[in-house]
């Protein structure tokens, strides 16, 4: 129900890395940020929001003021006929915080249209249709809307990220303060991303936010200085947490994990960790019986470290990304697959020692596959699609960036794959126009990127045309893809969203 704008005003749009910035504001919660979605999903939300036609019809004909339709969008604040305050935010602010905002009785029109502009059943409905960024502007224009706003149904799905600076208020006399964290717990926030935080901040955290100890189920640390004991504290406090993250923390060690890592989580994440090794991997094999997903970026984890998971683990641990763990060669991925035998999701992005004898392992006895990411895997050949394409009848998603060595004989055993909805081939040197040809029988694909492929002409990019089922398309920094392409695909594909 998503239909272009027809002003000139652009609606806030969520950046390509699923940021959504917030306006400063007083309380030193401006730079908070939201994050959602996969990159599918991000690229979509860059797209304008539209709501539905759902205000009386009497209203219709008023000039005054600014309905909202399918044809003709709105600015909610409008409607209410009132401004938000310039550089005002409501993200942590509790409802009385804040800058005054007017009460339905200030509002201008008749009686009737005063009512319609704060009836709970019709905003209930006509919040759905816009972005996070929207709702955080929307909420300020008056209580009526910030109630209804901060229902916890709108935020499902999104996670704060909140910098260490942003945690503390500067008082008068040059005292630090943490900022209240009210506003999220009334949204009902369960997850967030703290990014540079120490072990006393994630204290004060634990001891300020109403929710942290039973309520919180994710946790991710970026760029933080945690250590050991923080890393304990933080898993002893929060008891429900079950998804953990940890990016860029280089104070903690692995037996940090052995003293802190809990029973209960069933999703961990780390990555750029140089204190991660084969001991990390011993830790997290007989610490998490319960392991459904594991993502890993380690560059000193080796063959060995991948024969510890468990019985148990091979048979709950569904998801597995191995990225730029250099150190893995074939042998690794021969633990790997008889150690998890039941992954659906499996990535060896960066993993640049494999070859096509490791793909042909994952092919033989990893057939729940639904997802597979060999980006960055410069030994893989067309071999390797070949075995894929045999075995893996259930893939779904295949991510072949910068392999290099991939030509277009690999594109046409891909062409047999009929369950492969996604398909990436960026910066795949090797593939011609001949290549494209054989994917044009592939009614499953849905979404196709061929960003960087320099051998593209625009006559063989126009042949996609006849993927009338395409739902996204992506030729970023690709020479055969001109001004007049983008024009024809508007023609021949309406319902495709193209990535120039």
């Amino acid at each position: 129900m998503s239909n272009p704008r027809n002003g000139d005003t652009k609606p806030p749009c969520l950046p390509r890395n699923g940021l959504v910035k917030i306006p400063t504001q007083p309380n030193g919660l401006g730079s908070a940020s939201i994050t959602k979605g996969t990159p599918a999903v991000k690229n979509r939300l860059c797209q304008p929001s539209s709501v539905p036609a759902i205000l009386s019809p009497a209203l219709a004909h008023r000039s005054d003021l600014p309905i909202p339709s399918l044809a003709s969008p709105l600015s909610l604040a409008t409607l209410a006929s009132v401004s938000s305050p310039p550089g005002a935010s409501l993200v942590g602010l509790n409802a009385s915080e804040g800058s005054e905002q007017p009460s339905p009785e200030r509002l201008p029109g008749s009686p009737s249209e005063r009512q319609l502009a704060v009836d709970e059943k019709i905003l209930n409905r006509l919040f759905w249709y816009f972005s996070a960024c929207e709702k955080c502007v929307l909420a300020q224009v008056c209580k009526a809307w910030r109630r209804v706003l901060y229902q916890p149904k709108f935020w499902v799905g999104l996670t704060p990220v909140l910098h260490t600076k942003e945690l503390y208020n500067v008082l008068p006399g040059g005292e630090k303060e943490f900022v209240s964290l009210q506003g999220f717990a009334v949204r009902g926030f369960d997850g967030f991303c703290l990014v540079g935080v120490s072990d006393l901040d994630i204290c004060e955290f634990i001891d300020n936010y109403p929710l942290s100890k039973k309520g919180v189920k994710s946790m991710s640390l970026k760029r933080s200085t945690i250590t050991d004991a923080g890393l304990e504290v933080m898993l002893e406090q929060m008891q429900g947490v079950v998804r953990l993250e940890l990016s860029g923390c280089n104070d903690f060690t692995e037996a940090g994990l052995w003293s802190s890592l809990n029973a209960r989580i069933t999703a961990l994440s780390v990555s750029d960790c140089i204190n991660v090794a084969d001991d990390a991997i011993a830790a997290i094999s007989q610490l998490l019986p319960n392991l459904t997903e594991l993502n890993l970026q380690a560059y000193h984890v080796t063959d060995t470290a991948l024969a510890y998971f468990t019985a148990k683990q091979g048979y709950t641990t569904h998801t597995l990304r191995l990225n730029s763990c250099w150190e893995i060669t074939n042998h690794g991925v021969v633990n790997m697959v008889h150690s998890l035998p039941n992954l659906s999701v499996l990535s060896l992005s960066g993993c640049s020692k494999v070859t096509d004898d490791g793909v042909e392992l994952v092919a033989e006895n990893l057939r729940k596959l639904r997802s597979l990411d060999l980006s960055w895997c410069p030994r893989i050949t067309d071999m390797a699609l070949e075995y894929i394409a045999c075995d893996l009848h259930k893939l779904e998603e295949l991510v072949l960036d910068r392999c290099v060595r991939i030509t277009d004989t690999g594109l046409s055993y891909l062409s047999t794959m009929s369950s492969l909805r996604s398909l990436y081939l960026r910066w795949c040197c090797q593939v011609q126009d001949f290549g494209l040809k054989h994917l044009l029988g592939m009614s499953s694909l849905r979404l196709l990127s061929l960003a960087g492929c320099p051998l593209l002409t625009t006559t063989g990019l126009s042949g996609l045309v006849q993927l009338q089922e395409l739902e996204e398309l992506e030729l970023t920094n690709c020479p055969g893809a001109t001004p007049e392409l983008f024009k024809y695909f508007s023609q021949h594909l309406p319902c495709c969203m193209v990535i120039e």
